[in-house]
């Protein structure tokens, strides 16, 4: 950056709205988007990747602030969709560990997730930005190691990542509807091609709306939000007043082990636990709106925690609800559908009409929640192109002048969301090999910062916190620290475990080769031009 480009910016932080306010113009203001300015007022807390990154015509691109705190933390909680995602995912409980996997794990995986919202919530106090898990490994990198190579390792995987997740939702979307045209017509067949048209379908109006209606999305939360409780509690009286009872002994006490071929407990408890990890992930999702969030490092890690305690809250009652009103385990766990929700909810009302109905109410949500992913995904690539961490970042990290919305991130998203859903049509083994990828990849995202953070704490040398901290004496946060530490490299390891034994090629959980070949491919684009590409701000080239 010249001087005379220093003279001309002037940047100060604000506790709430526009956290960035130039002295000149947003199109007089001109920044290297390789450099941030220094903010030594606010202890370097920073609201846009590199400050604003610099497009051809010279003006920052940057993202409007109007979302408060009921519309992230409703983000957050629709995002999740953690009582709907138990719904379509809670089959492989009942291969590996039972009714009691799912209560006692559906507690811990909540405390161990706000654990991990905690603590990465102190760290986005300090940088509230989109794409934030790559600023912070870079930023918290270890001495004498390249802090642009830690952010750009994180940057791709965080990215790979949530491409992942963005195609799953489309795909259970066109499942579920597949699902409910098979309960009423058992002469159906259904083909792969006929899921990848739905999941086609079920994409439209999420890429409409992320382009062309971007300010529906603060009262499209909200309502998201309401309606996540309410038909919980539909689904609560419907399944209570009519379903078939199970005794507290098979919701509390019961388990299954010795059905998915595992000779060990502790590892089938494990597996079972992923139909409640996955709900209480992509917490990080309300980071990557943290440009559109008033008074974001207050608001964006309070939201973090309220979101995810929330969310642990609504798949509990779900979750103890569901297994009192099971029904037939053997027709559920064989169900001819493909989601035992939907046998579950059929033995219940013993209504075709009546269950279709409830499914498209879950449909609903996941379809907001995709809604949700599309937007926080693209504003990751968006944010990760900016500082060149990407193919043609150039072009993916313009903002478009009126819609002020990252279009072609949008648009590059969508297009890869697509293409995965192609799969299916040849194999939906190799579909659900790269999706569960998703979470695998999510929890190692966190992994890292979290690791990074507590060894910091350990060597006294963190750096000075924003406005939102882990309250009480120091000793408090670290415990949190270590907690959320142990509870997230437990994730992983589970992740990436076979859920069924023996493993062959056509069962096998691919999500730790493909993580292994995602990092390799980081690797090599690194050496082959994104250690000349990727930039960082100068606050995390100064730690």
């Amino acid at each position: 950056m010249n001087m005379d480009d220093q003279k001309n910016i002037s940047c100060s932080v604000r506790g709430t709205d526009d956290a960035i306010t130039p002295s000149t113009s947003d199109d007089d203001v001109r920044a290297d988007p390789g450099h941030s300015v220094d903010d030594k007022e606010n202890g370097g807390v920073l609201h846009t990747i590199g400050g604003g990154s610099q497009n051809h015509s010279g003006s920052i691109d940057k993202l409007d602030r109007y979302l408060n705190s009921k519309p992230i933390i409703s983000f957050g909680l629709t995002l999740q969709a953690s009582w709907e995602a138990v719904a379509i995912s809670f089959q492989s409980t009942l291969l590996n560990g039972g009714p009691s996997t799912l209560v006692y794990g559906c507690i811990l995986s909540t405390l161990g997730s706000a654990a991990m919202a905690a603590t990465l919530g102190e760290l986005a106090s300090m940088k509230p930005c989109v794409g934030a898990q790559y600023r912070w490994s870079a930023l918290l990198a270890p001495r004498g190691t390249n802090p642009r190579f830690w952010g750009y390792m994180q940057g791709w995987l965080t990215t790979f990542a949530w491409n992942a997740a963005c195609a799953l939702n489309p795909y259970l979307m066109g499942s579920m509807i597949q699902g409910c045209i098979l309960l009423c017509d058992e002469t159906y067949v259904p083909q792969g091609w006929h899921t990848t048209l739905l999941a086609y379908a079920s994409m439209a109006l999420p890429i409409f709306c992320n382009i062309y209606a971007r300010k529906i999305i603060a009262p499209l939360e909200i309502v998201s939000a309401v309606l996540h409780v309410l038909l919980l509690i539909v689904f609560v009286v419907v399944l209570t007043v009519m379903a078939r009872r199970s005794t507290p002994d098979f919701v509390f006490q019961t388990s299954f082990f010795g059905l998915s071929g595992w000779n060990s407990p502790g590892i089938e408890w494990s597996i079972g636990l992923l139909a409640v990890i996955f709900p209480m992930g992509g917490y990080d999702s309300i980071l990557h709106m943290a440009d559109e969030v008033k008074d974001a490092p207050r608001k964006v890690p309070m939201a973090m925690v309220g979101a995810t305690l929330l969310s642990g809250v609504v798949a509990f009652v779900f979750i103890v609800v569901l297994m009192f009103c099971l029904g037939d385990v053997d027709k559920v766990s064989n169900t001819a559908t493909g989601l035992p929700i939907i046998e579950t909810l059929y033995e219940a009302t013993n209504s075709k009409a009546g269950t279709v109905f409830l499914v498209m109410c879950i449909y609903f949500i996941i379809g907001a929640s995709q809604f949700n992913i599309l937007a926080s995904v693209s504003r990751l690539a968006w944010a990760f192109a900016k500082d060149g961490g990407l193919p043609f970042s150039e072009h993916l990290s313009k903002v478009h002048p009126t819609l002020r919305i990252p279009v072609n991130a949008v648009l590059v998203t969508s297009t890869i969301c697509l293409l995965i859903n192609i799969i299916p049509v040849g194999s939906t083994t190799a579909f659900y090999a790269l999706t569960s990828l998703s979470t695998l990849a999510l929890y190692f995202s966190y992994c890292v910062p979290a690791t990074l953070v507590l060894l910091r704490k350990i060597e006294n040398d963190f750096p000075a916190y924003g406005p939102w901290k882990i309250s009480g004496p120091a000793w408090v946060g670290l415990a949190i620290n270590v907690f959320a530490f142990a509870w997230g490299w437990y994730c992983v390891f589970s992740l990436c475990l076979p859920i069924v034994m023996p493993a062959t090629a056509a069962n096998m959980n691919w999500a730790g080769p493909i993580l292994a070949a995602v990092i390799c491919i980081g690797l090599s684009q690194w050496f082959f031009g994104g250690s000349k590409n990727f930039r960082l701000p100068q606050d995390e080239l100064g730690q």
